[in-house]
């Protein structure tokens, strides 16, 4: 390494670790919007170029009043997860290293580091430790991978090879979710041409579960089509789970069906043992989807796929050329998600694992989940305000005065006070405050400054 290089990347880490400091104390949302800050990176395409301590030095001018403090303690917007100082510090190492994940022969050594990790994960979450498994970005495409091994093995049986012919003239398959499923459960349909519209969508309860009887009695009139059904581990607003044994019943009763677990968050319920009830059936799936940059704080971007038959999880994914060769016996990672080249995200996620051991991993997620119980009980005490979700993981839904407009103005008050920040949503038709306690580094004290945040916005918004 040469002298301007270490240069280079001393000036980055002290960049980092300026930033990292200000984490407990600077202003949690952006205070400028990618339109500003676009104005204040844009030039002319340099014809000779500048100097690389020069840039480095705009770039982070430039970026930092856009840069959003998610990986704080009191950033509860959608369900971000923050980034352990080892997996920060292993992240650095992947890039030193600018390693190719796609496949064995690329780097022993991630494909090493992505193979132990996922076994350990398959153990964490209990699920079959003879699964597949794969690191793509996110659950979102961890849910495609799944989905995409569901429509493999659902059409063989039919005797229908989807992969070589296409969906032209193949035995239709019904997909059946639930109301409240996620978002990119229906865009991984979209992009498996099974459609976002053309599901069998069962109604949910009050906290957004799957109904068991609407379940049965909407599978009961599609005998005689292969069937799949897409159940979730963490309602996006509540946390809830659905009732996976029930779930699972109805698929062990037709004769060509799959269960896929969308389990972005809530599948880590099962790293602590008086949650792990929430997920009875779970490991009765054939195909699970989670995150490992939520929750786990591993950092972005690192998603975790799962299924129970290999063969259709690799028939699904895997790419045939010329120039490639079979590993000898060694796992091939492109194998077994969409992407071929890519960053080797396995480093951070075994750094992460064995640095926390089973007892960290219970810790971290129980301790969030202590958290939004704190918050809830801090919220809910005061007048006008409610809580619409039974606390059961990480979420706590929040509603001021019960009006939509005096919600939004709250969620506003809060966003550009800048002590903490949450987001919006509806639910059920009201509008509502959605919290999200997903961060490692969260302690109490974050917690009741937050809640205390959000009080006086109430407050201040009812005068």
């Amino acid at each position: 390494m040469d002298q301007d290089t270490g240069a280079l990347l001393d000036q980055a880490a002290g960049v980092a670790r300026a930033y990292l400091r200000s984490l407990p104390t600077r202003h949690v949302g952006a205070v400028a919007d990618g339109a500003s800050v676009a104005d204040r990176l844009r030039t002319a395409l340099p014809e000779a170029g500048e100097q690389p301590n020069a840039v480095l030095g705009r770039l982070a001018e430039s970026v930092e009043r856009g840069l959003v403090a998610s990986a704080g303690p009191r950033y509860f917007g959608f369900v971000i997860g923050g980034v352990l100082p080892v997996a920060l510090a292993a992240d650095w190492l992947t890039a030193g290293w600018a390693q190719n994940a796609a496949m064995h022969a690329l780097s022993p050594a991630a494909a090493a580091a992505e193979q132990v990790a996922g076994e350990w994960m398959l153990d964490l979450l209990g699920l079959p430790g003879s699964a597949s498994f794969g690191l793509p970005t996110g659950a979102g495409l961890a849910n495609a991978v799944g989905l995409a091994a569901a429509r493999h093995a659902l059409l063989a049986r039919t005797g229908w090879d989807v992969e070589s012919r296409g969906l032209y003239g193949a035995p239709e398959i019904a997909v059946v979710v639930g109301d409240e499923a996620h978002a990119t459960l229906l865009t991984a349909l979209q992009y498996l041409g099974l459609g976002r519209e053309r599901v069998t969508r069962v109604p949910t309860d009050g906290q957004g579960r799957i109904r068991r009887e609407e379940l049965h009695a909407a599978v009961r009139g599609l005998a005689g089509r292969p069937l799949l059904v897409a159940a979730q581990a963490g309602n996006v607003n509540t946390g809830a789970i659905d009732p996976l044994d029930a779930v699972a019943d109805v698929v062990a009763g037709h004769p060509n069906a799959w269960m896929h677990v969308d389990g972005a968050f809530g599948l880590w319920a099962a790293a602590v043992p008086h949650l792990r009830p929430l997920l009875e059936g779970v490991e009765r799936a054939d195909s699970w989807s989670t995150d490992a940059h939520k929750w786990l704080n591993v950092g972005y971007d690192c998603g975790f796929v799962a299924v129970r038959d290999r063969d259709a999880h690799r028939a699904a994914m895997a790419v045939s050329a010329p120039y490639l060769r079979e590993g000898m016996g060694n796992r091939e990672s492109w194998e077994y998600v969409l992407d071929s080249s890519r960053r080797a995200r396995g480093f951070a996620l075994y750094a992460v694992l064995r640095s926390l051991g089973r007892a960290g991993v219970r810790d971290l997620v129980e301790r969030c989940c202590l958290h939004a119980q704190r918050m809830a009980k801090r919220l809910s005490a005061e007048p006008g305000v409610a809580v619409l979700n039974d606390v059961v993981l990480n979420q706590v839904l929040v509603r001021f005065g019960d009006d939509d407009e005096r919600t939004r103005q709250v969620i506003d008050r809060v966003q550009a006070d800048g002590v903490a920040w949450m987001g919006g949503t509806s639910w059920h038709g009201v509008t509502a405050m959605r919290i999200s306690v997903s961060n490692w580094s969260t302690t109490t004290e974050d917690i009741d400054q937050s809640a205390d945040a959000v009080l006086r916005a109430f407050r201040a918004q009812r005068r």
